[in-house]
């Protein structure tokens, strides 16, 4: 792993996508008196920590990794949550003067409340989402920033994590631009992850789970569809490689040459496997764009999301710990 992880610094990551904020909020349940207004019952809130979410933890984990230069694309709403989302990023070296501020819109931030007593997630999560599309203005913005600074770029990534047709900011049109883009381009790593939409990609690397691909090709095959055949989706995507991820057991590779499986490290008892497709997927961009191989980048990021597991929220993995992973 060492020469992938001393090719990291000179790499330079672009995430397009939902840049989310996730708050961790530790309450305690002995302080949760009624209201004396309204009788409800009150959370008391002792301690919030924020991080990058949604596209945000793939960019996390690229800058753990040593990544030279992480930069996100994404629309925020002028709100305090966008506040502490951009400091959130810049603490972590994360560039955040590509997202786009909308005053249509909100910051879309997850608030998760951890029992101080118990210290787990036990009460229902907080959500600030968007119901409606993303105004035109905004959608411009991404659309010409994204064409603006591709080239700059070895690695993008575009993590797709709404799942309706409302709020997301990877839609049609950003869609049509990285399918027109990622030829022009072969020297780069252009990889999606989505969860409803993935395949309505072309011409890039995909990362759904199996769950999604079963989705996508039950999607593309209709009333044709009678099993599962993930080559098929490879060829409707006109994707170069398809990596079907299966949770703790590995990732299946499809290429036109055909597939190979890579399996995972046992990992026992895992703290919180809440993020292990992104740390998988950034892991899987920086050693696929240091070595060009997919089986290694796999293994590696593979390697990455067994370290991030045992960690509780959405955890990263440093290059020291990578190396003293044993074999």
């Amino acid at each position: 792993m060492k020469d992938i992880l001393d090719k990291a610094p000179k790499l330079a990551a672009l995430i397009v996508g939902d840049v989310c904020l996730d708050r961790w909020c530790r309450y305690d349940p002995l302080l949760g008196e009624p209201s004396r207004e309204t009788g409800i019952p009150r959370t008391a809130v002792t301690s919030t920590e924020v991080t990058p979410g949604g596209a945000g933890t793939v960019a996390n984990n690229m800058a753990a990794l040593g990544v030279g230069r992480v930069s996100v694309l994404g629309v925020i709403g002028p709100d305090g949550h966008g506040f502490e989302l951009r400091t959130a990023l810049r603490r972590r070296g994360i560039e955040s003067d590509l997202l786009v501020e909308s005053a249509e819109v909100q910051t879309f931030t997850y608030t998760k409340l951890i029992n101080n007593g118990t210290s787990q997630e036990d009460q229902p999560r907080i959500d600030f989402v968007n119901q409606s599309k993303l105004p035109e203005s905004a959608v411009r913005l991404v659309l010409d920033r994204l064409q603006g600074v591709f080239d700059l770029f070895d690695i993008v990534m575009v993590c797709d994590q709404a799942e309706s047709g409302c709020g997301g900011v990877v839609n049609q049109a950003v869609r049509a631009l990285i399918q027109e883009l990622a030829p022009v381009y072969p020297d780069k790593v252009v990889m999606v992850d989505s969860r409803t939409h993935i395949a309505d990609f072309r011409n890039v690397i995909a990362k759904p789970n199996n769950i999604e691909a079963e989705r996508a090709l039950r999607e593309v095959l209709g009333e044709a569809f009678d099993r599962v055949d993930y080559g098929t989706l490879r060829e409707h995507m006109q994707s170069p490689l398809l990596l079907v991820t299966h949770g703790g057991e590995g990732v299946l590779l499809v290429t036109p040459q055909g597939e190979r499986w890579v399996p995972t490290v046992p990992v026992e008892n895992p703290v919180d496997i809440c993020g292990a497709g992104d740390s998988f997927a950034a892991g899987f961009t920086v050693a696929y764009a240091a070595t060009r191989d997919a089986a290694r980048a796999a293994g590696f990021g593979n390697r990455v999301a067994s370290i991030t597991i045992m960690k509780p929220g959405t955890g990263t993995a440093s290059p020291e710990e990578l190396l003293a992973v044993k074999k």
